[in-house]
């Protein structure tokens, strides 16, 4: 901390780079540069769009806002939090405060404590307001298959995750978030991340994006088809000098040379998640950085390579204050000289590419519509330097033959189909008959086609992960004996897992259907990091009466509730306090009403439903808390952040 302290924010040709490159309206530099030098705002948002996330919205208001009015740090008076004017429900917000002075500021105590236990129990995410912006862009829906080619650390995979779960009567989403990072070690903090908002529908895998495996899944006819992906993030590398506020050591390190070694790495990330598009669908390109070379360049050369299969769409949130993209830039070389064409640049430059250029003319450019491209600066609502670009593809690549053939056969097909119809219709069975005859047979399509052949790729260094092991007929035992205990009533209990081939299974895990697809069907072929929401733990308890040997996880609470036709037991508010506040209350502690239900239930995992009476109850969204029955008494099964967290939703101060 002391070294940033130190450090002098000022670096000429950083300055000089920027006026020179014209990127956004100079007659705003000072204004841009000013803000650059000023401390980030610490800034969260609350996980979810769910009335759980609602509920928690409205307690924060009420316990923790109220005492920021008011304070004073030093002389100056601290404003109170502001939702982001842009972000969805006033789930995100910013403060007036650096993280620095929330972690040592006496009167910010308990607003700080809050933040730490909702944050570990997954429903606060501490974030910069930009990096928000990416998720949103992506436009995700349930049933959407998602790729993260670039996820570490996760923030922004843990908004698709949530996007993923908009729906609150589906527990289990249709689609499926692959998160990908090439760093092995980076992976875990993608575990962590995403392991806090305990979805069944996410699998983190570990390959260089750039060149990023086939994915194979089983249709319904038990074929092998490619997997194609609804929408990808490509949050490239970047040189990051959008985040001087917060990395001040980028004021001493950069310098443009960075830009131009990191440009074509980004450039084979975008082509490769281009290729792994579905037609159709959105991916969006982003980074921290203002250089057009990391920018513009990339998603000018990338909708130039790909010949007219791939646009920029125009997009903007509510609220949003952003500068167009640049359809004109020059290259800089390291020796701080500068180059209007490719055809400018000595031979000797040959980390300098075509590609870093703008790929035509004036009439070719505009063609384009750069503008539509999103550039973020720091004086336009405090935030850091950021650029989004969101490009759909329409088609099939040009060198994607084989699915271009596909969609032509499906086009074919549908069109005959409709003649067919008409002729049908009109009654001219002897043009409907020659139709019939002309209908090619249509063995494969764009998006069932029979996959080809593959060769197992070299795996990135790291610790080698524990297996992926689902539950067989061999299991028999512990399943139904889950199964029973529980009551689940059409619970896909194959979709169980388990991350050992030895001795007694301990934990037990949950994925959804599309999740064991890929697992099964790639795991020689893609290097699996984690996945899956742990529901059932193999008991402690030494009790010599049990009729189930696991018990319920909390994580895996909202997953497994839904299938329980027994051991869900109603609970009222009063009763969730005494269990939160005491770690073990006595049975005549308890109100009538709750001693009444657990009075002939088996010792044993069970879960505590709290719903609320009607519209107007203080807390308006159910409450799902793993416990345990013993003979004389019953308590909470989970850990201490995950208690603060239901403390702060029912309102308890902690």
């Amino acid at each position: 901390q002391g070294h940033y302290k130190d450090i002098k924010k000022e670096n000429e040709k950083y300055e000089h780079y920027y006026k020179e490159q014209k990127c956004f309206d100079i007659s705003q530099f000072e204004e841009f540069l000013n803000a650059m030098k000023q401390p980030l705002p610490a800034v969260f948002r609350i996980t979810g769009y769910k009335r759980h996330a609602k509920q928690l919205l409205k307690n924060m208001k009420r316990n923790h806002f109220e005492d920021l009015t008011e304070l004073k740090i030093g002389d100056d008076t601290v404003k109170p939090p502001v939702p982001l004017s842009w972000y969805p429900d006033d789930l995100a917000w910013q403060t007036d405060l650096n993280r620095g002075q929330i972690r040592k500021v006496p009167q910010l105590q308990n607003f700080h404590t809050f933040l730490i236990a909702e944050s570990e129990s997954g429903h606060i995410t501490r974030q910069e307001a930009v990096s928000m912006i990416p998720p949103l862009l992506l436009d995700v829906h349930s049933h959407h298959k998602v790729l993260d080619m670039c996820a570490a650390p996760g923030s922004k995979t843990a908004q698709i995750v949530e996007l993923l779960h908009r729906d609150e009567n589906n527990s289990i989403p249709e689609g499926i978030c692959v998160a990908n990072d090439k760093d092995n070690k980076r992976c875990y903090m993608l575990v962590h991340q995403i392991g806090r908002l305990h979805s069944p529908s996410t699998l983190i895998v570990n390959h260089d994006a750039s060149n990023f495996p086939e994915i194979f899944i089983k249709n319904d006819d038990g074929k092998d088809i490619l997997l194609r992906y609804d929408r990808i993030l490509c949050d490239v590398p970047c040189s990051g000098d959008g985040t001087m506020r917060k990395n001040t050591d980028v004021w001493v390190k950069w310098n443009q040379a960075n830009a131009i070694y990191l440009h074509r790495t980004q450039y084979r990330i975008l082509l490769r998640g281009l290729e792994l598009l579905a037609s159709g669908g959105q991916l969006v390109y982003s980074t921290c950085s203002l250089n057009p070379i990391e920018d513009e360049a990339v998603v000018a050369a990338a909708i130039h390579h790909c010949g007219g299969a791939v646009e920029l769409v125009s997009v903007s949130l509510p609220g949003l204050k952003w500068s167009p993209g640049v359809s004109s830039w020059r290259v800089m070389d390291s020796d701080m000289n500068w180059y209007d064409t490719h055809d400018q640049v000595p031979e000797k430059k040959k980390n300098i590419s075509y590609s870093m250029f703008p790929p035509g003319g004036q009439d070719v450019m505009e063609a384009m519509h750069l503008e539509r491209c999103m550039r973020l600066l720091p004086h336009q609502q405090d935030t850091g330097g950021f650029f989004v670009a969101v490009l759909r593809k329409k088609k099939p690549l040009p060198w994607q033959k084989d699915e271009l053939k596909c969609e032509a056969e499906v086009v074919e097909k549908i069109n005959l189909d409709i003649e067919l119809l008409v002729a049908n219709i009109r009654g001219s069975f002897s043009i409907a008959n020659d139709l019939k005859d002309k209908q090619p047979p249509l063995t494969t399509s764009a998006s069932n086609r029979q996959a080809p052949p593959r060769k197992k790729r070299k795996w990135e260094p790291g610790f080698k992960e524990d297996p992926f092991v689902f539950l067989t007929s061999e299991d028999e035992a512990t399943s139904s004996q889950i199964v029973s205990f529980f009551g689940l009533k059409d619970f896909p209990v194959n979709q169980i897992l388990s991350r050992t081939t030895n001795g007694k299974k301990k934990q037990l895990y949950f994925v959804s259907k599309l999740v064991k697809n890929i697992i099964e069907n790639n795991i020689n072929y893609v290097k699996v990091i984690n996945t899956g929401v742990r529901v059932f733990s193999r008991s402690a308890n030494t009790q010599n009466d049990l009729e189930c040997e696991f018990r319920l996880v909390q994580d895996g609470s909202e997953c497994i509730e839904p299938f329980m036709s027994a051991r869900v037991i109603p609970i009222k508010i009063c009763d969730v306090t005494k269990f939160l506040l005491e770690d073990q209350p006595k049975y005549d502690e308890l109100s009538e009403e709750l001693r009444d239900n657990l009075k002939n239930l088996a010792p044993g995992s069970m879960i505590y439903k709290y719903e609320p009476e009607n519209e107007n109850a203080d807390v308006g969204c159910e409450l799902l808390l793993c416990g345990w029955k013993g003979t004389f008494s019953s308590r909470l099964y989970m850990n201490n952040h995950e208690r603060m967290h239901f403390l702060n939703m029912v309102g308890v101060p902690v």
